[in-house]
This record gives structure tokens, C-alpha cells and sequence, in this order.
């Protein structure tokens, strides 16, 4: 049974814990302290059995831990399992490895019936690894040499169905018009209306020219993202090459 290991009610929490709330509904017959010692279990250290290498691993280190249950008011059989997971269960400033491991194969695990996660609580000791933009709002000011105000900006519309001479000219007159920056909206690639390569040259043409009549250093932010990583590369480095 999970719960002799992963259900440890007298467990105090760590300031350094990542803290997760599941909405638990356990499969007939199973206690909801088994359910969520099982959550605790499969999403940390745990297996669907008995392994030898369990003797290897320091268990009461990196194992996830079920401290708490409540029922759900006004739902039948339902209920929320607190689980606390040690720092050391995750690399350090990765989402994905993080999120991989609580909510990864977890949710098909056959003692629920359903589960959610409602919250989640990342330490500071966590989320400091995170190294965050590798620019920074201190940089992008540098590079359009405004300081003392909020920066401007907006994002093209119509997102989708301009030429890609049309986008330019949008984004001239947001420009040209008093706006620091503007940028590509996330679903704006390459399509059959607005290639990549005509979108970044019209751009780059109109942004040099809103510069030139305004006198002021102007922004904006292509979106360079494809369906390969070399793709994605070729974009960007066309981009340094316009100065963009």
C-alpha cells in the first residue's frame, strides 16, 4: 500500500517545499488517504510495485509526501490531498521538468477515478533559479534610449490576412504615430499570405524609416518561431542581419 510509505499526516511542511493541491476522487473502494498517498507516490518516487532499487534510494529525502486530506464540501466522494514534494526532486529552472513530473502520468493512474490539480505553491528557493529574460527591461531601455516613462507599444492587427506589404505599413504608422515598439502577435509565422522573409524585410524597411523621420530609436519584434529548430535559427540570425 502507498499509504504506509507516502501518507505521513505528521509530516510539518519545509519552507523550501513545492506544494501541490489535488482534487482527488478515489476509484470504489479505495480509502481517500491510499488515493492520495498514491498522487504523492507516482509523481516522485513511487511505482505501480515493489522494486529492489527502492533500497538505493534515500526514500524519506526525495519522496513525495501526502500530509494532509480533506473532503470537498457538497461533493460526494471527492477530496483535496495536500502533497509536499523536496526541492531536490526537480532540476533547477526548468518548468518543464517540474510540471512533468506533478502533472505527468500521474492523472492516469488507475486508484482515481479523477483528478486535478487546484494550486501549487513554488518557494522562493525554487523560483530563484530561474534567470528570467536574458535582456531585461534595464536593456531593452538601452537599446531604445527611453527612460523615466512606461514604454509603449502594441501588437498588430488584423493578426492574420495582411500582406506582408500591408503588416509593413501597419506597423510604419503605429511608428511613425508616437508608439515605442511594436510586434508580431504568436500565431503570425509564415503563412501563404504573409511569408516570413517578406514579413521581416517590409517590417525592418518601415521601422528604419518611422526612425529616420522621428529621430527616435524604434522597436520591433518578429516572431521567428517554426516548426524546427533549425528553421527558428535561420529566422533569427536573418533578423540580426537586418538590425531587427
Amino acid at each position: 500500500e502507498y499509504k504506509l510509505t507516502y501518507y505521513t499526516p505528521d509530516y510539518e511542511t519545509k519552507d523550501t517545499d513545492i506544494l501541490a493541491a489535488f482534487r482527488v476522487t478515489p476509484q470504489p473502494g479505495v480509502p481517500p488517504e491510499e488515493a492520495g498517498a498514491a498522487v504523492a507516490a507516482e509523481s516522485s518516487t513511487g511505482t505501480w510495485t515493489t522494486v529492489w532499487t527502492d533500497g538505493l534510494t534515500n526514500l524519506d529525502r526525495y519522496k513525495g509526501r501526502c500530509y494532509h486530506i480533506e473532503p470537498v464540501a457538497g461533493e460526494e466522494n471527492q477530496y483535496i490531498a495536500y502533497v509536499a514534494y523536496p526541492l531536490d526532486l526537480f532540476e533547477e529552472g526548468s518548468v518543464t521538468n517540474m510540471f512533468t513530473s506533478i502533472v505527468g502520468n500521474v492523472f492516469g493512474f488507475k486508484a482515481l477515478r479523477a483528478l486535478r490539480l487546484e494550486d501549487l505553491r513554488i518557494p522562493p528557493a525554487y523560483s530563484k533559479t530561474f534567470q528570467g529574460p536574458p535582456h531585461g527591461i534595464q536593456v531593452e531601455r538601452d537599446k531604445l534610449n527611453k527612460y523615466g516613462r512606461p514604454l509603449l507599444g502594441c501588437t498588430i492587427k488584423p493578426k492574420l490576412g495582411l500582406s506582408a506589404k500591408n503588416y509593413g505599413r501597419a506597423v510604419y504608422e503605429c511608428l511613425r504615430g508616437g508608439l515605442d515598439f511594436t510586434k508580431d502577435d504568436e500565431n503570425v509565422n509564415s503563412q501563404p499570405f504573409m511569408r516570413w522573409r517578406d514579413r521581416f524585410l517590409f517590417c525592418a524597411e518601415t521601422l528604419y524609416k518611422a526612425q529616420a523621420e522621428t529621430g527616435e530609436i524604434k522597436g520591433h519584434y518578429l516572431n521567428a518561431t517554426a516548426g524546427t529548430c533549425e528553421e527558428m535559427i535561420k529566422r533569427a540570425v536573418f533578423a540580426r542581419e537586418l538590425g531587427v
